[in-house]
């Protein structure tokens, strides 16, 4: 019958597998022990003949399973994605012939693995599925835009300008943030030595002549629900008018507001009016336009500034900045051009702890210095604000003393404060049918999870510099800009071309019931078999993403398009009745199980490697690609994250005679690198219990280990290998395996 499942194994002799394996024997192992109806071996299964002859079997012969024995599934991604059928791969190349030795000694033993990995990959894909689309997405491809500051428009411009139509809601009177409020920018292009128009101006025209841009002023977004390529935002103008916009993704480039400078009286902000902020000076330069800058008291002639640097930043005290903002030194720098561009006379100072200038190197600040502004490292204690003008007490770094120094007029280089919204860790849980508008919210999303992004540490909101940049917790809602870390207009005009990029692919993805990062292009979507449930709610509470909710009987209820495959709420669920199509319980159960285990007087130890798909796998690659060795006792099967490894695999591995496990997963805690947020810190979690499973089973904890292991961890991922293959040397053969 047509839908029949029919198996078929390829095994390449290309790289140089079929000079180091014997590729017939393997060929006979996928026929007798992996029951596939089909083995073929190919010279160079990657070359155009090679994918010639698969498809010619799927079109021909009816095969609904293929199973690739030759390089890494990181490899040869295109070359070996057929359509309609379940594919898995087995790493003959990485995974064995590059990590281990080539003499004869080592010839037995990388024999071995080969065709363990050949009934590993046989097995996996036995009980796969071919995944289909998401059923039930959306295809809506309309952003919307939150801000109209720098960020904002030019997300909105990216995104208009590729093709796409833009919803830009801006809760002032008019677009450009806090960027229209300055005189000019710091430069942003060779030469780097001069202060520039901001050009606020002419990205507020172009937006407005942009006819594939809506901007909607005075409004917020009161309401936000659905998912990728079907959100639903409710509009609230400030007459009090509401509308309901159908949108596809969501960019949130809401900004921040300057530091309170209130908060640094020690400082005499608030006590006298020529201690101003930054922005301040901004508007006195404005007024100015070019001439010289007057004294805010009396309107008399300045003739010495001075700027004091980190200004309730990079600060333990209470109510101040721990972080750098970043701008603050380049722009010191810009506005004390501005009183020597208007009188070479003026004495201008920089105080500064550690002066940064991100952006330019060393240009702009060479600059300065050559229109005579001094720069003097030094740490400010206290300004005395009692007359006219001030007094700066400050600590000479360089001299180690204590020096008092007047000024006429004192700028403070006060930091950014991220506009991000209610911090869901602050705030209780909605339950099921439970929401209100809340005005300090920037989304108000209606998710059980909360009504905005979760923050970092900083009140910044939720995302990974180096990994993910842009993607929040929340699938398909992306932030950029100062709302995402400190950062000046270059930067922020730069994060927004990512936003932008990023909120494209999700549309696309959308449309065609695909997941989004990191797993883009995903057909798979979690299945659920509900009469196996106890409600535990873990899958609800665990999932990452807010992917999870509850129907009216208490039930998980699964949104699919907000899901991004990760399979954390797999491997929390105790009963085994979440999986997906392409990944289960079965797919990597059935893998452990397949791998012929020796007796236990054999001396031949097997250890089992869980590695996550983004770090850990990439990892052991490239060690195999440097030609690291490391034990041929590991069998490793890449997981999709940490998050979805069950428990139910380390008690079958250890049931079925494996020696030792390792779990290798991204960094977690507060500089995490899991691509899915939190899938490592919860195995982390979950695996700490599993001292008791192996005390029941009478086994030693140290049989288990779980690592934290980064992309660049290529020396060190053998090293974890060998490690354990000592351990395992040293407590013996586990007892298990005889049974």
């Amino acid at each position: 019958m047509a839908d029949e499942k029919k198996i078929a194994t390829y095994i390449c002799q290309g790289c140089g597998l079929g000079d180091r394996l014997d590729t017939a024997e393997l060929a006979k192992i996928a026929e007798k022990e992996g029951k596939a109806a089909i083995v073929r071996e190919h010279e160079f299964l990657c070359n155009a003949d090679g994918v010639a002859t698969i498809q010619k079997d799927i079109d021909s012969e009816g095969v609904t399973h293929v199973c690739v024995a030759a390089c890494s599934r990181r490899a040869k991604t295109e070359a070996f994605g057929f359509d309609n059928v379940a594919v898995s791969r087995a790493n003959l190349r990485e995974g064995v012939i590059w990590s281990q030795p080539d003499n004869d000694e080592a010839k037995e033993l990388t024999q071995e693995m080969a065709a363990d990995y050949i009934r590993m990959g046989c097995a996996e894909v036995s009980f796969m599925k071919a995944p289909i689309s998401n059923p039930n997405h959306g295809s809506n491809k309309r952003i919307l835009v939150v801000g109209g500051g720098i960020t904002g428009m030019t997300a909105a411009l990216e995104v208009a300008q590729t093709g796409y139509d833009v919803l830009l809601v801006e809760k002032e009177s008019q677009l450009g943030g806090q960027a229209a409020r300055l005189y000019k920018r710091q430069p942003n292009r060779e030469p780097y030595a001069e202060p520039l128009d901001t050009g606020v101006s002419e990205m507020i025209a172009a937006v407005e002549a942009e006819s594939r841009i809506s901007v909607s002023l005075n409004s917020r977004i009161t309401r936000t629900s659905g998912a990728p390529g079907q959100f639903s935002v409710d509009v609230s103008a400030e007459s009090g008018s509401t509308n309901t916009e159908n949108v596809g993704a969501i960019i949130q480039a809401s900004g921040f507001t300057p530091f309170d400078a209130n908060k640094l009286d020690y400082l005499g902000y608030g006590k006298n009016a020529d201690i101003v902020d930054q922005m301040g000076l901004e508007e006195l330069a404005s007024k100015a336009n070019g001439n010289g800058i007057a004294r805010p008291s009396d309107g008399g002639e300045i003739k010495k500034v001075v700027f004091v640097q980190c200004a309730g930043q990079r600060s333990d005290k209470d109510g101040e900045l721990a972080y750098c903002s970043g701008h603050c030194c380049n722009t010191s720098i810009k506005q004390a051009m501005y009183f020597k561009d208007a009188n070479p006379e003026v004495d201008t100072t920089i105080l500064y702890t550690d002066l940064r200038t991100p952006g330019n190197g060393e240009d702009f600040y060479r600059s300065a210095q050559r229109k005579g502004v001094i720069f003097a490292k030094g740490q400010v204690s206290a300004v005395d604000a009692s007359s006219n003008g001030a007094k700066i007490k400050f600590k000479d770094l360089i001299l180690d003393e204590d020096v008092e120094l007047d000024a006429d007029l004192v700028v403070l280089a006060t930091g950014q404060v991220a506009n991000s919204g209610v911090d869901i860790d602050e705030v209780a849980q909605n339950e099921p049918g439970q929401w209100e508008v809340s005005v300090d919210s920037i989304l108000n999303m209606d998710y059980r999870q909360g009504k905005d992004m979760p923050h970092l540490r900083h009140g910044f909101q939720d995302s990974h510099f180096i990994c993910f940049p842009y993607e929040t917790r929340r699938t398909g809602i992306y932030s950029c800009g100062p709302v995402r870390r400190p950062m000046d207009m270059v930067q922020a005009s730069e994060d927004a071309t990512g936003a932008a990029l990023k909120a494209i692919q999700t549309v696309e993805n959308a449309q065609l019931g695909r997941a989004a990062h990191p797993r883009s292009g995903d057909l798979s979507y979690p299945e659920f078999r509900k009469e196996g449930c106890t409600q535990c709610k873990r899958c609800t509470v665990e999932c990452p993403f807010g992917a999870i909710d509850e129907d009216e009987k208490r039930y998980p209820q699964f949104n699919e398009s907000r899901c991004r495959r990760c399979g954390t709420c797999m491997g929390a669920c105790p009963v085994r009745v979440i999986s997906f199509e392409n990944y289960s319980i079965d797919t990597v159960g059935q893998q452990i199980k397949a791998v012929d285990m020796p007796e236990e007087f054999d001396e031949k130890p097997r250890i089992l490697v869980l590695a996550c798909e983004n770090d850990a796998y990439p990892a052991l690659d490239m060690a195999g690609l440097n030609r690291l060795q490391y034990s041929a006792f590991v069998r490793a099967i890449p997981v999709r994250c940490l998050g979805s490894v069950s428990t139910s695999w380390i008690t079958d591995a250890m049931n079925s005679g494996y020696d030792g496990v390792i779990l290798m997963g991204c960094k977690h805690g507060d500089d995490y690198q899991c691509h899915f947020v939190k899938g490592s810190e919860l195995a982390n979690e979950r695996m700490s219990k599993i001292g008791d499973t192996l005390e029941q089973l009478d086994l030693e904890g140290e049989r288990v280990a779980t690592h934290e292991v980064a992309i660049t961890d290529i020396q060190r991922v053998p090293e974890l290998i060998n490690a354990m293959a000592a351990k395992v040397e040293e407590l013996g053969m586990n007892p298990f395996k005889d049974f």
